[in-house]
């Protein structure tokens, strides 16, 4: 997990429950953060947020990855 953006972003997620907010909030568009969370969840082998159309919150396993990427 070498990308500082991408746990910036997965926090920003969590912090705001939209990609949208957090997009903006890192000076993203919500196409690329999308890609970025993808990438992520790629890399470490889990989905971390379930997503609706209108509402996006952390899995068990993106609830556990957030202290670690809070330190």
């Amino acid at each position: 997990m070498n990308d500082l953006l991408a746990l910036r972003l997965f926090l920003a997620i969590a912090d705001t429950n939209s990609f949208t907010r957090a997009a903006q909030r890192l000076g993203l568009t919500p196409s690329a953060a999308s890609r970025k969370l993808s990438a992520l969840e790629a890399e470490v082998g889990q989905r971390l947020f379930q997503r609706s159309t209108r509402q996006v919150s952390l899995t068990e396993q993106g609830a556990n990855l957030r202290p670690h990427a809070q330190a």
